[in-house]
This record gives structure tokens, sequence and C-alpha cells, in this order.
């Protein structure tokens, strides 16, 4: 049920506590911080965006996932009248704006897990929460905790005062300007929680558009059930890169046929970088692959998003330790002239890719077909919809390769490759070693 403007969304990524330099935990109100991302809005644009996806901004303890009022915005970052004013100055560009909901838990702060603190089992918020007062704990007693990390509280998704207070603040929200949500940890949460807060909040903002993350599981089946609009593709995420790594394109033929089989039912959110992975140039055994894995991206249907420096080939290894995120989430300078050169020519790249997008919006609809040609080093897929056709060839290996597509009338728009046409007026490619060449 994407609406409209979500299937020709293309997001720019930006976990705004790191971007902007913040402290690592909580402070007394500082120098606003959000009026620092205006200077990027026409950066983002430039880039070919028309989305401006924002990692945790209410206030928090730490990392912005340990939420501690979701009606306020951290005071790192600034104040409500901050995000305001950043949301209008998105809309007059032509830029949606999404926030991360962090709903499947909170921080120790949040001010109902204090009371509980405060009052034990008597507290009026005790059911907000899986305790367990015969069982030790930081706070002297026992409560579920997500993942194992003891800061952050799990919520009794089963309490319609929950529901009733995830609601609110996504209507609160979104009558100050936001126009989409991602829904952190949501594989976590019960897809029949999502079922009936969503319909509230749609009442009032029915263009509103909501992705969940999922790592794992049923990706169409939570879809249906939970009447949210998208999902992170984690599945295709791990595919592209694990198999340009092993040169292995039959694992990525495999993905793109599940892939496939999502599209009846929803538009994935597609990526190959966010806030919790390692950046692509790092994760890639050789440079000359990212471009192929952007290609892939912005080829494929689904709702892409490119996190903040990826676009510029910076690097940065998750590490599974405390601060191990810090290298994948740093500060960028405060407005563009900042960043460095060497980084334009994968920025560039980007532009292209996204303007063949903006140039054939039909690829959002597209049905990929069976591989043309399929070996471990060569894959050549065709997209086509109503009429139209594209061609998407990758190449890992050493040498070129012959490919031959039964498509007429192609052209090469991006990539490295050339061209004959047969008598039939099929085309006849060669591909270029470890390169990507697409056609429409």
């Amino acid at each position: 049920m994407t609406t409209d403007w979500a299937s020709h969304a293309v997001w720019w990524h930006v976990y705004p506590l790191g971007f902007l330099g913040a402290e690592k935990s909580a402070v007394p109100a500082t120098t606003p911080r959000l009026p620092g991302l205006e200077p990027w809005l026409d950066y983002l644009v430039g880039l070919g965006a028309n989305g401006l996806m924002l990692g945790p901004v209410f206030a928090s303890g730490t990392h912005g996932y340990d939420t501690h009022d979701h009606f306020a915005i951290d005071s790192r970052l600034g104040t409500e009248d901050d995000l305001v004013d950043l949301a209008e100055a998105c809309h007059s560009r032509g830029i949606r704006l999404q926030l991360d909901g962090v709903f499947n838990h909170v921080g120790r702060g949040f001010p109902a897990f204090t009371d509980v603190v405060e009052k034990g089992a008597g507290s009026p918020y005790a059911s907000w929460f899986h305790l367990d007062f015969d069982r030790p704990g930081p706070d002297g007693f026992g409560y579920r905790s997500f993942e194992g990390h003891e800061a952050l509280v799990t919520l009794n998704h089963a309490n319609p005062d929950v529901a009733d207070h995830v609601s609110r603040v996504m209507s609160y929200w979104c009558e100050r300007g936001v126009d989409s949500w991602r829904l952190d940890a949501a594989y976590a949460v019960p897809a029949e929680f999502w079922a009936g807060v969503l319909p509230n909040v749609r009442a009032e903002h029915p263009d509103v558009w909501v992705t969940g993350e999922m790592i794992h599981g049923d990706y169409a089946r939570y879809v249906e059930a939970s009447g949210i609009d998208s999902i992170t593709q984690y599945e295709l995420w791990k595919a592209i890169w694990s198999s340009l790594n092993d040169r292995n394109l039959f694992e990525l033929a495999h993905t793109l046929k599940r892939h496939a089989a999502l599209l009846p039912t929803f538009l994935p959110q597609t990526f190959v970088g966010n806030h919790d992975v390692t950046r692509i140039a790092s994760q890639l055994d050789d440079d000359r692959h990212i471009a192929l894995a952007l290609a892939v991206l912005f080829a494929l249907p689904g709702v892409p998003s490119v996190y903040y420096g990826d676009e510029r080939g910076w690097r940065g290894v998750k590490e599974h330790r405390v601060g191990g995120d810090d290298t994948i989430r740093p500060a960028y300078p405060a407005d563009p002239a900042g960043l460095e050169p060497s980084g334009e020519g994968l920025y560039d790249l980007h532009r292209q890719l996204i303007g063949v997008r903006r140039r054939n919006p039909w690829l959002n609809s597209a049905s990929p077909l069976e591989p043309d040609v399929l070996s471990n080093e060569v894959l050549a897929l065709r997209l086509t919809d109503s009429g139209h056709s594209a061609a998407l060839v990758l190449n890992v290996g050493d040498s070129a390769a012959p490919v031959h597509l039964p498509v007429t009338g192609a052209e090469v728009v991006a990539g490295s490759g050339t061209i004959r046409r047969a008598e039939d007026g099929s085309v006849q490619l060669s591909a270029d070693p470890h390169s990507f060449v697409l056609l429409a």
C-alpha cells in the first residue's frame, strides 16, 4: 500500500547525533545542532535524492535508541522548533522528512519506567513493561530488555496504553511536518501491534509512509499482517556484497528471485549501507565493485537510500563492542565545501545512476526476469514493464565478458562496455572486467 510519492523516493540517510558531532551522552541544552542540516539540503537534491531519512532525534541517554521522551528533541540536537524549521526547509525543496521511531524499547530514563523504579508493582505504568520483581536487575528487579542490553527496556506491546502512546507520538510529529517513519527493530514487535496503531495515525495523515526494520523473518507476511508499507531489505544487502566478494553471482541471482516475489505485496526499502553495518567501501574486497553494488541498488525496484558518506566512498567497520559504531557514524563538515574532492567521482556516479532512475520511473514497477546470462562471474538481467525494458550486466571477472542480450533499441546509459547490433537488432555486448553496464 505504498503511497505514490514513496514509490519514487530516494533517501539520503543521516545519523544526526554523529553527523552533527554531538556529545556521546545526554547533556543540558547546548547550541542547537539541527539547523546544521539545512546547508546540506541542496547537496541532497544535487545528489538526486528527494528524502531526508534521520536517525534518532528524540531525547535519550546516549546513542538515541534509549529514548527518554518521545515528545522532546534531544538537547544535543536542539528543540522542537528546530525540527519544525527543518521540516519546512525540506518541504520548500520538495524533500520528504523521515524520523526513526524507536518503539520496541525505551531507555531506563523513560518516565514511565522511572515511576516503576520508584513505586514498584504499585506503579500505574508497571503494565507497560515485562517485569519480574522476583528476579534481580540493575534497578532491583528483572525486566525484559532488548537483545540483552539492560539499558534498553522492552515495552509491553499487548498493553493498549502503549499502543495509544505510540499513536500519539507518531501523529504529534506528523502534525509538525514529518512525512515518514522508520520503525526500529520492527522484527521484535508483534505485527498485530502496528495493525492497531497505524489506522489511528493514517486517519489524520493518510500519506504517511512507514517502513519497518526487518533483518530476518517472512517479510511479505509481516507487511500484510502489520499494515506497514515496507521493510528494510537486508537479504538483498547481504547478497550484493557477499556475491561480489565471493565472485558468486548465483547467490545474487537467487536473491533477486526472492526480491521479485516481494513486489506484488510491497516495495522494499533497499540499501547498501546504513548506520548499523560496515560501510560498503570497507565491506567489499575490491574497490572496483562499489560501482556494481550501486548499479544493482539503483536499477532494481525498491525505495533506495544512500547512507551519508557512502556517496563519497567513506570507510568504516562496524565492531561489536562499546563504541563499535563510532567509525560508521562520524561527523560531517559544516557544509559541503568542507568535503574532500577525492569523493567527487563516486558522488558523480550516484548522480548518474539516480538520474537514470529518474528518467525511467517505470523501473520501480519492473519485473526482474530470469537472467539471460548467469555464471559465477557474469550476470545479465532484464527488467521490463508495460513496453519498457532495460538490462543490467555485471562482470566480476578479470577479462571482458561477451554477452548476447535479446533486446532491441537499447543504449548504454551507465557503466563500461561496448555494444554492436546483430542482424536481428539484438545487442552483442562486451562488458569490461570488474564493471557493470546498464542499458535502457
